[in-house]
């Protein structure tokens, strides 16, 4: 086998709780992540010589060594003492900065081609732990489950998960930095009117502690989440991980159409949205 094509998925965050911020300046946190049926397209396969490259069709985002895929070359090459010659294409359909993990879902991808492909037999919880040297988000990736997750985001158990929850991507023109949202975290205060209760679903709590910084500086995400759970048929919604995306959980499978073109007339047509649905455990 000289080369492979993998499903690099997006994820979402179903709770995000802050719990505060660490001596080493990462913020503790204890969050459920779910995976999505939207996924990246990651194609890997050996190169004649030890040079390994990455292109993408998205051309804003670099290929170079700051590229999240080319890092978990080189975190599993320097895990296993060796070098691993690869050509890589990322084909993007997670948008950047959205809370979705794409770059991180991306890498790991990359790391599970390596390891079929040189026949390492590392194990998820292996490639885990070498993804959480070069990103928090990172190890979740490893394991195609919901996932419980604690420290900075390292420390992931995989759980029992059985729905599949269909939902609605809703993404405006811009993105959250995620450093920038956990150092505003502590400061933050809630905007009068907008809903930041945790919302009690069948399929557990939902909440995201931080909306309250991201909606302080982005006020048309709050006025967006407040839309979306005035819809009847909207269950739940929340923004994912940092933002900007917002998440809404739907009350049927077959109603994601109609609110996605609802909210385009009622927020512009510069919306990126997407309907899918969450992968159970």
């Amino acid at each position: 086998m000289s080369a492979l094509t993998l499903q690099a998925p997006a994820k979402t965050n179903l709770s995000l709780k802050v719990i505060g911020k660490r001596e080493d300046g990462f913020h503790e946190i204890q969050t459920r992540i779910a995976p999505l049926s939207l996924h990246d397209t990651v194609e890997i396969g050996k190169a004649a010589s030890n040079k390994t490259t990455l292109t993408c069709s998205d051309a804003s985002l670099p290929t170079d060594e700051t590229n999240l895929a080319l890092k978990a070359v080189r975190a599993l090459e320097a895990r296993v003492g060796r070098s691993f010659g690869v050509k890589i294409h990322i084909e993007k359909a997670i948008p950047h900065g959205a809370g979705l993990g794409g770059g991180s879902s991306d890498a790991i991808a990359v790391m599970k081609g390596i390891n079929e492909l040189f026949f390492l037999g590392l194990t998820p919880e292996e490639l885990a732990e070498t993804g959480a040297g070069f990103g928090s988000d990172v190890p979740v990736f490893a394991f195609d489950s919901v996932c419980d997750c604690g420290g900075r985001g390292e420390m992931v158990t995989p759980v029992e998960f059985p729905w599949e929850l269909p939902v609605l991507l809703i993404k405006p023109p811009f993105g959250v930095s995620t450093p920038w949202a956990y150092q505003r975290w502590a400061n933050s205060i809630e905007i009068p009117g907008v809903p930041y209760t945790p919302q009690v679903c069948p399929w557990g709590v939902m909440t995201n502690d931080l909306e309250r910084p991201v909606f302080q500086k982005y006020l048309l995400l709050a006025r967006m989440k407040k839309w979306l759970l005035d819809q009847r048929e909207v269950h739940a919604a929340l923004m994912s991980g940092s933002g900007s995306c917002l998440l809404a959980v739907l009350t049927r499978n077959d109603l994601g159409r109609i609110v996605e073109e609802r909210v385009r007339q009622a927020f512009g047509h510069t919306l990126w949205t997407w309907v899918g649905h969450t992968i159970g455990s």
